[in-house]
């Protein structure tokens, strides 16, 4: 698919709510050369610190693809970057199904004086090459959260390298903080793609530690501050077509109950109708490809499922969870599609794997998961396990009917032409000989021999004598 590029052509590909726009991209900040009068406030604030060194003094980047949101933060690392480094920068805006007009983005950039732009749609990339695959493996992140922002940091990652590649850039540059877990995912993901290539994370370098400083520094360098941005958000958001976000600040209280004005793509469970909707999706090599009979392209898919989940009250999550880094994070997320799907995918594995598959996947998940979150996508043993993912979902293929109702995503069918299971064997009516009761006995003896050997040699070790 073509990216558009904006000033000069560009060769492109296909987006996500870019490292500055992101949960963790907070606030950033920098050592600067300020070159102008104007500047003198600013140049200030962002003074190196004896604890935040800059690894690129010495040999400062030529060109630097920057994955940029247009918002306020990454507006300022644009502009620092510019004044600290007297680099050319690349801007790179990707759309992933946040949801937000991004043409503002490239407006922004222009005003910059940015001579290569790039704006790519990457939602059907996105959920066909990324989504699909880890719902394939069933992937939950500490029992219970499906990776909606960590997913989505390979692919950003994996574009801007192609970009940096594309236009000869020696450097990327995100936006995510030195707290959180997006500062790995994005550099594992460049460094994995591009060894020799050069991060920079301005939240690490510089001390542009607190909103007014912030603004400060925007200010001097003629970047419009909106009202909104003038004082703290109660809480950060990141969103991509899987689901979205919303931690820190009021989040920060694990005691404190979300307002039910802050969640954007779910009614409450309490609010949702008061009847059931039914759907039925129908798999094929174990991804969803239609709802309803409606064949849907990966990204319009997820985007239905999201509609009708949401509508439902479904897919709503308060977690505390581990971060890599360290610290435990709390945060509650937004998944109605994603919630949909999951439990539909585990019902129709259910009748097309045998057991040993199915227990097999159920024990490499979490290792899977983990991966994923921890940023090790592009990584050998990620790509091990899921190519015994994709291998298990050969013959996982069918229809699966779901009712949705005030926070509840349920299956109440399943069918498969590959289905293993067979009426004629587990039913509790006469199964004319299909099942011999009496091969029962020999395999229950067999089983229990250790269980009878132990007893002998360990008497009384779960019947202690009285």
């Amino acid at each position: 698919m073509a990216s558009i590029m904006m000033s000069v052509p560009t060769v492109g590909v296909k987006g996500s709510k870019v490292a500055g726009a992101s949960k963790r991209s907070a606030m950033l900040g920098a050592p600067m050369r300020a070159k102008a009068a104007v500047r003198s406030v600013a140049r200030k604030s962002v003074a190196v610190t004896a604890k935040n060194v800059d690894p690129f003094a010495d040999n400062p980047p030529k060109k630097v693809v920057l994955a940029y949101s247009g918002g306020l933060d990454t507006s300022v690392i644009l502009a620092w970057l510019k004044d600290t480094y007297g680099c050319e920068v690349v801007t790179f805006t990707a759309d992933l199904g946040q949801g937000e007009e991004l043409e503002p983005a490239r407006l922004k950039a222009e005003k910059f004086g940015i001579k290569e732009i790039y704006i790519d749609d990457l939602r059907e990339e996105f959920v066909r090459d990324y989504v699909f695959p880890m719902f394939r493996m069933n992937a939950l992140y500490e029992g219970t959260y499906l990776l909606g922002t960590s997913i989505a940091r390979p692919l950003i990652a994996k574009r801007q390298i192609e970009i940096a590649q594309e236009v000869g850039a020696d450097a990327v540059c995100h936006g995510a903080t030195g707290k959180g877990n997006d500062q790995v995912r994005f550099e594992l993901g460049y460094y994995a793609l591009k060894p020799d290539v050069k991060c920079i994370a301005p939240w690490r370098i510089w001390d542009l530690n607190s909103r007014t400083s912030l603004i400060e520094y925007a200010e001097a360098q003629g970047i419009e501050v909106p009202a909104s941005k003038r004082n703290e958000a109660p809480y950060s958001m990141d969103a991509n077509l899987l689901h979205i976000s919303y931690e820190g600040n009021i989040m920060e209280d694990p005691w404190t109950e979300p307002a039910d004005d802050m969640f954007t793509r779910s009614v409450s469970p309490e609010q949702a109708p008061d009847k059931p909707t039914y759907i039925e999706i129908e798999f094929e090599k174990g991804d969803p490809v239609a709802i309803d009979g409606e064949k849907l392209s990966p990204a319009m898919l997820l985007t239905k499922l999201n509609e009708l989940g949401g509508a439902n009250g479904i897919g709503r999550l308060d977690l505390v969870e581990n971060r890599f880094v360290g610290m435990k994070s709390r945060g509650v997320y937004e998944t109605p599609g994603g919630s949909v799907l999951y439990v539909a995918h585990r019902a129709i594995e259910s009748i097309c794997l045998d057991r040993g598959s199915a227990h097999l996947k159920d024990e490499l998940m979490p290792k899977y998961a983990e991966l994923i979150y921890n940023g090790l996508w592009f990584s050998p043993e990620r790509l091990m396990i899921q190519a015994m993912a994709d291998k298990s979902q050969e013959y996982v293929a069918g229809t699966v009917r779901m009712k949705l109702y005030k926070g509840n995503a349920t299956v109440v069918g399943r069918k498969s032409p590959f289905s293993q299971y067979d009426p004629n064997i587990c039913t509790f009516e006469d199964d004319k000989g299909a099942y011999d009761q009496q091969d029962a006995a020999g395999f229950i003896k067999l089983n229990a021999l250790r269980l009878r050997t132990n007893a002998t040699v360990v008497p009384g070790i779960f019947m202690p004598k009285k």
